[in-house]
């Protein structure tokens, strides 16, 4: 289930972004600090964009156990809708990933009439090229963004 962030949500996000494995393709795990600062980012870009990156949490339980969703990006001087996600480690390998980027993706093409969609990775990263290939998405480029190299994956809605 994808929902948007609540204040509270911080302890179980923390968890995720402060794990150095889960954070492997960032330059450092998340500081408390930061993980607050991205959950009030997000909570704006619901506002401004109507979109952002969601909790996701498992039905069973409610438990949060990452982020995804939308998200504009600056990728060579033009701005994209980028499908961005981290899941806890511990829950790796079980579908969840391709699961809510199906919905993100849906969602928009689908609700948001966004015609093209991206995810930005790191070329190392082979489970979330995996994802987005699942997803349909081919590789498009290779571009220099958040100080490294990165593929940018696309799918269009017409394909």
């Amino acid at each position: 289930m994808l929902r948007q962030f609540k204040d509270d949500d911080m302890p179980s996000l923390h968890s995720v972004f402060s794990d150095s494995e889960t954070m492997e393709y960032y330059p450092a795990p998340f500081s408390f600090e930061h993980t607050q600062n991205w959950i009030k980012r997000n909570q704006e870009r619901y506002k401004e964009c109507g979109y952002g990156l969601w909790g996701i949490c498992l039905k069973e339980t409610n438990e949060l156990i990452g982020d995804y969703g939308l998200v504009n990006q600056k990728v060579d001087g033009k701005t994209e809708v980028e499908i961005g996600y981290h899941i806890n480690k511990k829950y790796w390998s079980k579908g969840y990933a391709s699961e809510a980027a199906k919905a993100c993706k849906e969602y928009g093409f689908y609700q948001l009439g966004i015609n093209k969609l991206i995810s930005i990775i790191d070329p190392r990263n082979l489970p979330s090229i995996r994802v987005a290939e699942k997803m349909g998405f081919t590789k498009e480029k290779e571009s220099f963004i958040f100080d490294k190299n990165h593929y940018i994956y696309s799918g269009s809605k017409d394909t």
